[in-house]
């Protein structure tokens, strides 16, 4: 099964007079779709709009894996644990809630800043919570979130370029910049587009013209119910 969803069709939420716009690829928060609520171990991938001085107040998580992919400006991050970071483009970050932990995210820049957060049910609840960036990742780096037996891949595609994806039960690509095409034949997709694919085998991304940054999940679990 290859399914291709447009970046116009989620869900837009957020509290734009704050100055937070969110657009959601799954049911979230006061959005719900019975036939759009996960894809493998995947629960959300949100794609957020801070202005300046923005910004989510102290909260909760509790039993999920989230990960940051930041595309403009800066996010900074504080926990209940007394770990702070500024996370910037071609930086990733991975929280392991586990138990609990409560945090805050704003854009502390001069910026505007758009960033993607993705969450991923994990395989058993429980365990310490942990956060961690990852400076500058390189085309081609695996992230492993061993907790929801997933991979994070980030392509980096020059004009024309091809790269195979990986065979897994589940995959899923969200395209961050340019147009990509899925082999064989499927419609051009563009920034803020996603595809899943069920049972990939033998798949690959080609870019177009102006070339293409793609983050592909690479899931072998879907996580506990």
């Amino acid at each position: 099964m290859i399914q291709l969803r447009r970046g116009r069709g989620r869900y837009r939420g957020g509290d734009p007079e704050a100055g937070i716009e969110t657009r959601h690829a799954f049911s979230f928060g006061g959005f719900y779709d019975p036939r759009n609520v996960r894809f493998g171990s995947l629960v959300a991938c949100n794609e957020e709009r801070l202005r300046p001085g923005a910004g989510f107040a102290e909260h909760a998580h509790r039993d999920m894996e989230i990960v940051t992919w930041v595309l403009d400006g800066e996010l900074t991050h504080e926990d209940s644990a007394g770990r702070t970071g500024t996370l910037r483009p071609g930086d990733v970050a991975h929280l392991t809630a586990g138990t609990g932990i409560r945090h805050v995210e704003r854009n502390a820049g001069p910026a505007p800043l758009t960033f993607l957060q993705m969450w991923l049910m994990p395989t058993a609840p429980g365990g310490p919570p942990s956060y961690e960036i990852v400076r500058g990742i390189a085309d081609g780096t695996p992230l492993a979130v061993e907790g929801a037996a997933s991979v994070l891949h980030l392509r980096r595609l020059r004009p024309g370029e091809r790269t195979a994806l990986p065979d897994a039960p589940w995959v899923y690509v969200h395209v961050a910049r340019g147009t990509v095409r899925l082999d064989p034949g499927t419609p051009p997709a563009e920034a803020g587009d996603a595809v899943r694919i069920a049972g990939c085998e033998g798949q690959a991304l080609t870019a177009a013209d102006g070339g293409a940054e793609a983050l592909v999940w690479e899931m072998r679990g879907a996580g506990r119910d």
